[in-house]
């Protein structure tokens, strides 16, 4: 894999996308650190020129500016383009229906995604968090009829526990219902928990995973240093790129160890901070795409280096061991040996192949 235009398909759906995704939460400058419009504008075009079709916004983003510059930039090359938007963040303070998962909040934001971006259809519409207050059948009925009625073509869903989204795909299944085919999550060297269960639960259950935040908030860049450490507990989105990734709990002393290993990495390879980074995150098989976010022409171009990168089995391994995770219940007991003994007898029986297990 070297470039945008070899295609993969996205979970269980025929969909043909690159493999990394173009995310553009970056696009617009209302929240104080994204590109300008001559710049999102430049971003996009190298992407889509170079074959990239896979792009990810959301109503919220930049409020509503990163779809509606993304509905500029792509007025020509519309069906080229895969276009994932998401829904579930408040619109408008104060109002309690403005946000959530609920059918009324769904339906509003998605005409307003149609409005931002100016398109007549979502290729991919993902519920952005779960909300721990709307129902699971709720919320499948309402992505299934937005397919029925074409507004959308395929759901996913974000950042939900593995038990609630085997519950919703199992409903949908169940009903005949659309069923959710692709997954994004928080996934990096530094966040590497969703290996426990959202990993191996998508390779199960059909669902492309597509990292958000592969650099870690560009904290595996090395762009920070041990006196950038603090850990915010603002609610409020930062002006700052670096006050958004301290509220986000993703710079710590244990993850720049993790960074120093990424950096010394690349200087024995010619490869960037970011190009190792991202090349680890892709040679996951359950990896669909991983979403790079650029909010420079610069960043962009360096991020896109990485589908040149192929890492070797020491490096990998090395990458592994800094930022290695301890295991959890029920796989921290039942991998002991005296489990597996009872288990199975003594007997080797080959596991199912299941990526990230």
């Amino acid at each position: 894999m070297s470039s945008l235009d070899e295609y993969r398909l996205l979970g269980r759906s025929g969909l043909r996308v690159s493999p990394l995704a173009l995310g553009t939460m970056t696009f617009g400058k209302d929240w104080g650190w994204g590109a300008d419009a001559t710049e999102a504008r430049r971003i996009f075009d190298m992407y889509v020129d170079r074959g990239g079709n896979f792009v990810d916004t959301a109503v919220n983003y930049t409020d509503g500016a990163s779809e509606e510059l993304l509905g500029e930039f792509m007025r020509e090359k519309r069906e080229r383009l895969v276009i994932a938007t998401k829904f579930t963040m408040a619109r408008q303070p104060g109002n309690p229906n403005s946000g959530g998962n609920h059918r009324l909040n769904m339906q509003r934001s998605v005409e307003q995604s149609l409005r931002q971006l100016g398109t007549d259809r979502i290729d991919l519409l993902y519920v952005h968090a779960w909300d721990f207050t709307t129902q699971p059948d709720e919320v499948m009925r309402a992505l299934d009829d937005l397919v029925r009625t074409g507004k959308i073509v395929y759901a996913g869903i974000c950042n939900t526990p593995a038990w609630r989204i085997a519950q919703l795909q199992t409903l949908a299944e169940l009903r005949g219902w659309s069923p959710l085919v692709a997954l994004q999550i928080e996934y990096s060297l530094i966040e590497r928990t969703v290996e426990h269960e959202l990993l191996p639960m998508a390779a199960a259950l059909g669902m492309g995973v597509l990292p958000w935040s592969p650099l870690g908030g560009g904290v595996l860049t090395g762009k920070y240093t041990r006196a950038d450490v603090t850990d915010s507990r603002e609610a409020s989105v930062s002006a700052t790129r670096k006050g958004v990734i301290a509220s986000s709990g993703q710079l710590s002393e244990r993850t720049l160890r993790i960074a120093d290993v990424v950096r010394e990495m690349a200087q024995e390879t010619g490869a960037t901070p970011s190009q190792i980074a991202l090349a680890w995150t892709l040679s996951n098989p359950a990896v669909t795409a991983p979403v790079m976010g650029a909010r420079t022409i610069a960043q962009a171009e360096d991020n896109l280096g990485a589908l040149s990168v192929s890492l070797s089995d020491e490096q990998r391994a090395r990458l592994n061991e800094v930022s290695a995770i301890d295991p959890i219940f029920p796989a921290r007991f039942v991998d002991r040996p005296l489990v597996q003994q009872l288990i199975f007898g003594g007997a080797k029986v080959a596991r199912r192949s299941l990526a990230a297990e």
